[in-house]
């Protein structure tokens, strides 16, 4: 898909922040950046499900969505990136 080969290609944090901002809503990165936020805390392993809904403000149901995806379906986007956070 082309959004993909796009986002591979992006040479800067600046950039990135600049075409995340024209592709997406304030309210759609907020939601993303709550995601990625909630995948390194339960990465750590240091708090629960609803310390971390209390600690980010986020749903609990957006925890165990995130939670899901970093621990159960293969298709390992979280863990691949959070060490290089």
């Amino acid at each position: 898909m082309d959004l993909f080969k796009v986002i591979a290609n992006i040479e800067s944090e600046r950039q990135a922040e600049a075409f995340i901002s024209d592709l997406c809503t304030p309210k759609e990165i907020a939601t993303l950046t709550e995601r990625w936020e909630v995948a390194k805390l339960l990465a750590t392993k240091q708090y629960s499900y609803r310390e971390i809904a209390q600690k980010l403000g986020a749903s609990t149901a957006t925890v165990t969505r995130v939670a899901r995806f970093l621990f159960n379906e293969n298709n390992k986007g979280y863990k691949s990136l959070i060490n290089n956070d």
